[in-house]
């Protein structure tokens, strides 16, 4: 198909497929902002869905004689990211002719993000402004890993660069990844009236992603086709499976990140993926060190567990309060609890007294009904 055919547009769940091309999906909303020639941004990150979801777009706005502002835009995440996702998402800009912004989080790429959580956790386990030891790493169901280093700096600087204006927000989200994806609509507009988020490739399979990239002149990433990746994103992801992060790991440009990351675990007490030990993945990378304090953290991780599984939920803070003052038994249970993660972690805790505990708790109940109201 031409580069000045229109691109087959669905508003249905089902996408309607030519066998020369590969459809977009589509909403009123998002058509009537294409119609009104707003801006049009597309989240690259390297892999291969950001990638095929520029391309699919692209292709769309030329076909329909959009004639606004188009970018791409790539959230860099530090050293935890591919050496040729830069690359990748240049040779992007380039194919299509348009500007590629890159945007970063102020306080540091993901690598410093998760270190620094893992000081704030130890520090407020220490103050009591948390009842149990909180992970450092992001999660499926926590993933500030996008939240604070892909949407919050794209969408900051999306407004910056064009004020006053309605944008529009393309990525590459597809329903087969996940079943949380599967439920996302195709657009979405956000509280402020300002972002319309679009996902043109949400009903495309794996396969005809790798079409549309093989068929545009590109290559996709080579994590796919010569590391063996399933999916490209950071070098070791929360998401990954086992596989991936195997085949990560063989990769010597992931050699010092792999044991910096495997440190944080020595350090933390905490598997990188819930029960699944980065450190385990590939041992032979570490030195006889590490390899025996990996060992240790996992022991303590696992004393840790046994340890807190006495905190009742009752005790536990709800959005970083508590939620009524504790009876003396829960207390007391506080107390040996703190006690022993501190011990066991060589922590400089503070409220290790069933009467300091008291007090932390009315401190903070009486700050949160300060709050309250204020906000009143």
């Amino acid at each position: 198909m031409s580069i000045h055919q229109p691109l087959p547009i669905k508003k249905q769940s089902t996408p309607f497929v030519y066998a020369t091309s590969v459809s977009v999906s589509m909403t009123d909303d998002v058509e009537m902002l294409i119609s009104k020639n707003a801006p049009v941004a597309v989240g690259v990150s390297g892999g291969k869905d950001s990638q095929a979801a520029a391309i699919a777009t692209f292709k769309h706005l030329d076909a329909v004689g959009h004639s606004g502002p188009r970018i791409l835009i790539h959230a860099d995440l530090g050293s935890v990211e591919w050496d040729d996702s830069f690359r990748i998402c240049q040779e992007l800009a380039h194919h299509l002719e348009c500007d590629l912004v890159v945007v970063r989080r102020k306080a540091g790429g993901l690598m410093e993000r998760w270190e620094s959580r893992w000081l704030s956790s130890k520090t407020r386990y220490e103050m009591l402004s948390t009842v149990t030891l909180v992970p450092c790493w992001s999660t499926p169901d926590m993933r500030f890993c996008t939240s604070e280093q892909k949407t919050h700096v794209i969408v900051a600087e999306l407004k910056r660069r064009f004020k006053g204006q309605q944008i529009i927000n393309v990525t590459g989200v597809r329903r087969e990844e996940s079943r949380n994806r599967a439920r996302m609509p195709i657009a979405d507009m956000e509280a402020t009236g300002r972002i319309l988020s679009w996902r043109p490739i949400i009903d495309l399979s794996v396969g005809e992603v790798f079409k549309l990239i093989d068929g545009s002149g590109l290559h996709p990433h080579p994590a796919y086709r010569i590391f063996g990746m399933s999916r490209v994103s950071c070098r070791f992801c929360i998401m990954s499976n086992l596989s991936d992060l195997t085949a990560a790991s063989a990769q010597p440009e992931s050699h010092n990140l792999y044991r910096k990351m495997v440190q944080l675990e020595i350090d933390s007490g905490f598997a990188f993926q819930g029960a699944r030990w980065l450190g385990d993945v590939a041992p032979h990378l570490l030195t006889a060190e590490m390899r025996g304090d990996h060992w240790l953290a996992k022991s303590k991780a696992a004393r840790r567990v046994a340890i807190e599984k006495q905190i009742t939920k009752p005790m536990l803070y709800v959005k970083g309060w508590p939620t009524r003052m504790l009876t003396d038994e829960e207390a007391g249970i506080l107390c040996d609890v703190r006690n022993s993660v501190t011990e066991l972690y060589g922590f400089a805790s503070r409220h290790l007294t069933v009467d300091s505990i008291h007090q932390r708790y009315a401190d903070l109940l009486d700050e949160k009904d300060r709050k309250v109201r204020l906000l009143a």
